[in-house]
């Protein structure tokens, strides 16, 4: 069985993923660092030391082929990909190969404009129809 692997620092889908797994006998890591403490009842929680990307080498070196994670960091998305997991974000968009080029792009271009001093807008407030999409897309992959 693929154990779940989330990625907690600034994932909204915590508990939500946590509830969807239940009674799929997959095991739950939650890697955060020690700014963003996480725990969670039916989830086993890693705690690192803050830093940059210390959870993301963290967690890429616990994935496996199979597993699937939870991230909205597209440079780690990349990174789990090659690892062969699956990959979700928090509104049910799943990292592929085919997907995963253009969002390291677009990443890029927007920090080409911050450095620049111009700010793209922020994410809007968090929707009932994200939460929707992201629980289709994890059953339909806990499912298979």
């Amino acid at each position: 069985m693929p154990t779940v692997l989330i990625d907690a620092d600034g994932c909204p889908v915590v508990d939500l993923t946590i509830r969807l797994c239940n009674g799929h006998e997959v095991a739950v890591l939650i890697l955060c660092d020690t700014a963003h403490r996480i725990e969670r009842e039916g989830a086993e929680t890693l705690v690192f030391d803050k830093g940059a990307d210390s959870v993301d080498f963290a967690l890429v070196n616990r994935v496996r082929p199979g597993d699937i994670v939870v991230t909205q960091d597209y440079g780690l998305a990349s990174m789990c990909l090659a690892r062969r997991a699956r990959v979700l974000n928090q509104n049910g968009l799943e990292y592929t190969t085919d997907n995963i080029d253009a969002l390291l792009e677009r990443r890029w271009q927007n920090k080409k404009l911050l450095r620049a001093g111009k700010h793209p807008k922020g994410p809007a407030r968090r929707t009932k129809e994200q939460d929707e999409a992201f629980t289709r897309a994890l059953k339909n992959i806990l499912m298979l």
